[in-house]
């Protein structure tokens, strides 16, 4: 079911459009349910509901684990401090349509059907096209080897593209908190090819933790704008049986073990380059340690009303909710122009 709540003004059921509030709002919930279904978002996101103005997230050092203390030894301390924090506020959305009550006596009943089916599809492109810019402005491929952006503008509004460590999602650069100079990288040159593949899913296996733990990082998803290339590359890479491209039946390692993401509201926020950036995801550490939140404040709201000036019938929508990053390690991105090589 979509996740939205409906209030319809109960004077609308004696007046002429009574018969309408039905059928529109089913028209809104089917059109939802379809775009839920095919959604990117939630797969990349961590969403949950928040009862405040904006949440903060926070990781924690490992600790150290047990030592050896000899017979009759006593017990040692073990110790870990909190590491980056990242606080997301919330911001408002709204949207709105009208039906005339012209087209409720002439009972024009396609325009009926399209409004509704129109001002749903906004919203979700509109929601789908948000994320897909926090991706695509977090990559920046062609404009810097190094980092992607830092923010970008969206909807006339300025959104904040770092996580909890104050860099961009994808640096070659992320610092620790507890250990000086000590960086990692999760930003990569190398096109999607079985090797690259292996490549990159073994750089994420050895992220770790600020105090340089290893944290079993299981990279299980790439995803990828809607490139031609792109796609036959990935399929190639995960699909056949054999090392891709080999004449000695060589095996192929990677072969079914990976989900493919095709995205393409990111297409356009990948850059100005033809050079096209694929993304390696670890599904399960997003969830478990917040590593791209989407924190809903308040669910799609929408109110059928009179609007007794015009006499149209008035339906609007409103949400609250913020999204951003937090544990950059569920990430790692490749094939970004001038960076180091896999």
């Amino acid at each position: 079911m979509a996740n939205i709540i409906f209030s319809i003004n109960s004077n609308l059921n004696n007046s002429v459009y009574g018969n309408s509030q039905a059928p529109i709002k089913a028209l809104i919930e089917k059109r939802a349910e379809a775009f839920e279904e095919q959604s990117v978002r939630p797969k990349l996101f961590k969403v949950i509901k928040t009862n405040t103005w904006a949440v903060k997230f926070t990781g924690m050092t490992a600790m150290d684990g047990p030592k050896p203390v000899g017979e009759n030894g006593p017990y040692p301390q073990d110790g870990y401090q909190e590491g980056y924090s990242k606080i997301i506020e919330h911001d408002t959305w709204k949207d709105q349509f009208s039906v005339t009550q012209e087209m409720i006596e002439d009972t024009n009943f396609t325009e009926l059907a399209k409004r509704p089916a129109a001002f749903t599809a906004a919203y979700y492109r509109r929601m789908e096209d948000f994320a897909a810019m926090m991706f695509g402005g977090a990559i920046d491929n062609g404009s810097a080897a190094t980092a992607g952006k830092t923010s970008v503008t969206f909807a006339t509004h300025k959104y904040d593209l770092t996580g909890a460590d104050g860099q961009p999602l994808f640096t070659t650069a992320h610092p620790s908190k507890t250990q000086s100079g000590y960086t990692q990288s999760n930003r990569f040159a190398g096109a999607l090819d079985e090797t690259n593949l292996t490549a990159l899913e073994t750089r994420m296996q050895m992220f770790t933790d600020d105090d340089g733990n290893i944290l079993n990082i299981a990279p299980d998803t790439i995803i990828i704008p809607n490139i031609a290339t792109l796609k036959e590359a990935a399929f190639v890479a995960v699909g056949s049986e054999q090392k891709p491209g080999g004449s000695n039946n060589d095996l192929n390692i990677q072969m079914g073990r990976w989900n493919i993401i095709v995205w393409p509201y990111l297409n356009r926020w990948i850059g100005s380059t033809n050079t096209a950036p694929w993304i390696l995801m670890d599904s399960k550490y997003v969830q478990q340690y917040d590593a791209a939140v989407w924190a809903n404040r308040v669910e799609n709201k929408i109110t059928s009303y009179l609007d007794e000036s015009t006499d149209a019938n008035v339906w609007k929508m409103r949400c609250r909710f913020g999204a951003g990053f937090n544990d950059w390690r569920a990430f790692a991105v490749a094939n970004i122009v001038g960076a180091t090589s896999l």
